[in-house]
């Protein structure tokens, strides 16, 4: 804050300014968490293997 004789900012001024402020300071925390680098899913088939042929069996009764 500085004591110059100019008039004030507008109130959306001083609004921007400290928005400004605090995504700088958050984007300057080092990141916490899990990187993933090996980029791997959990899901590595969607369906079941082909060699087994579904069974269709009609409903009897």
């Amino acid at each position: 804050m500085s004591t110059d004789d100019t008039a004030p900012a507008p109130a959306s001024d001083d609004v921007k300014r400290k928005f400004k402020e605090a995504l700088e300071k958050k984007n300057a925390r080092p990141r916490e968490g899990e990187a993933h680098l090996n980029g791997d899913s959990a899901i590595h088939a969607s369906r079941g293997p082909a060699s087994v042929k579904r069974e269709f069996r009609r409903k009897s009764g």
